[in-house]
C-alpha cells in the first residue's frame, strides 16, 4: 500500500459528524472522511512513486498542501488521503467518473479540456521546447525538418508540432506512448534512433538529468507555446474548487510555493538523489505574484 506524507492525526472519523452544509465533492469528502487523488507512477518530478512504496512530487505536494485545507474546511483532523493510481490515457474520466477528488499532476489546461473537468488556480507554467545533442545543429524547431522526431502520443507538444507544420508533418515522428518512461526516451537519444525529443521545457530537464553526460546535451528553441499545469476536479462544483484555488494562492503568495519548487527543481530528488538544475522562469514568477486560473489559449 502507498505510503502518504501524513496528514494530520490518526483520528477516527464519524459521518456526518462535520460540515452539514457541504455539497458535492466537499459532502462527499465528508461523508466518507477521505479525500481521493490521482497519482502517476511515471510523471517525476511533478508525481510519482518510488518502488511503489511512495508517492513524491512537486504537484503531490500541492496536493497535500490542498489536503490540508479541506481538513481545515470541513473541521476534520482524521481526514485521511486515499492514492488513487489514474495513468494519462484516464486521467479526466477518473475525475469525471468520481473515482478521484483532484487531480495534481501535468494536465494542461485547456479551453477544450475545460469542456471535461474544472481546472484548479494553475501550480505550473511550462513551454514546449527541444531537447537535443548539442552537436545534433538543431536549434529551432525549424531544423527538425527531415530529422526524427520523438513526441508524447495525444500530447499538446503533439499538437503545437502539428500546428507549426500547418498540418503537414515535415518531421519524421516517433510516437511514444503515453505512459513511455523518461529513462528510455535518454536512451532513444543517446543511441541516436531520434534526433530529438520535444515535449514540455520541465519533464525535458528531467530526462537531461538521466543521461550519460547532462552537459552534452541542451534544451534550446523558442517557446513553441506556454502552457499552464493546473489540479482537475469536476465541473460545476464552485464550493469545492473555492477552497482549492484559495489554497493554490495561499501557498504562492506566502513564498511556500518557491520553497516547493526548489526542493524539486533546484535540489537533488529521490530516488537517485538526481538534480535537475532547472531556473524559474518569468512565467512561474508571475504565477507566484497573480495565481490565476486562465489557459493559455
Amino acid at each position: 500500500m502507498l505510503l502518504i506524507a501524513a496528514l494530520a492525526s490518526t483520528l477516527p472519523f464519524h459521518s456526518g459528524a462535520a460540515s452539514p452544509n457541504a455539497t458535492g465533492t466537499l459532502r462527499k469528502i465528508a461523508e466518507t472522511g477521505s479525500i481521493a487523488m490521482a497519482y502517476n507512477k511515471w510523471e517525476a518530478p511533478f508525481v510519482y512513486a518510488t518502488n511503489d512504496i511512495e508517492v513524491l512530487g512537486y504537484s503531490h505536494d500541492f496536493s497535500l498542501k490542498i489536503a490540508e485545507a479541506v481538513r481545515r474546511e470541513l473541521k476534520l483532523p482524521g481526514l485521511r488521503v486515499k492514492p488513487v493510481l489514474a495513468q494519462l490515457h484516464n486521467r479526466f474520466t477518473a475525475v469525471q467518473d468520481g473515482d478521484v477528488d483532484i487531480s495534481c499532476g501535468t494536465a494542461t489546461n485547456t479551453l477544450e479540456r475545460q469542456k471535461m473537468v474544472a481546472f484548479s488556480n494553475s501550480i505550473f507554467v511550462t513551454r514546449v521546447r527541444i531537447l537535443t545533442h548539442k552537436e545534433s545543429g538543431i536549434k529551432e524547431f525549424a531544423d527538425l525538418a527531415g530529422r526524427n522526431v520523438a513526441v508524447q502520443q495525444d500530447s499538446t507538444s503533439e499538437d503545437a508540432l502539428r500546428k507549426l507544420a500547418g498540418g503537414q508533418d515535415q518531421a519524421r515522428k516517433v510516437i511514444l506512448h503515453p505512459q513511455r518512461r523518461s529513462a528510455t526516451v535518454m536512451g532513444l537519444l543517446q543511441s541516436g534512433q531520434v534526433d530529438a525529443y520535444v515535449m514540455d521545457d520541465a519533464v525535458l530537464y528531467g530526462v537531461r538529468s538521466l543521461a550519460w553526460q547532462p552537459g552534452s546535451w541542451v534544451i534550446t528553441g523558442k517557446p513553441l507555446s506556454l502552457e499552464a499545469y493546473g489540479c482537475m476536479m469536476r465541473k460545476d462544483d464552485p464550493e469545492f474548487k473555492l477552497v482549492v484555488d484559495r489554497e493554490i494562492a495561499r501557498v504562492m503568495k506566502s513564498g511556500e510555493a518557491q520553497l516547493i519548487y526548489r526542493k524539486w527543481f533546484q535540489s537533488p530528488i529521490p530516488p537517485d538523489g538526481l538534480n535537475l538544475g532547472m531556473p524559474l522562469s518569468d512565467a512561474m514568477i508571475e504565477l507566484f505574484n497573480r495565481p490565476n486560473d486562465k489557459a493559455f489559449e
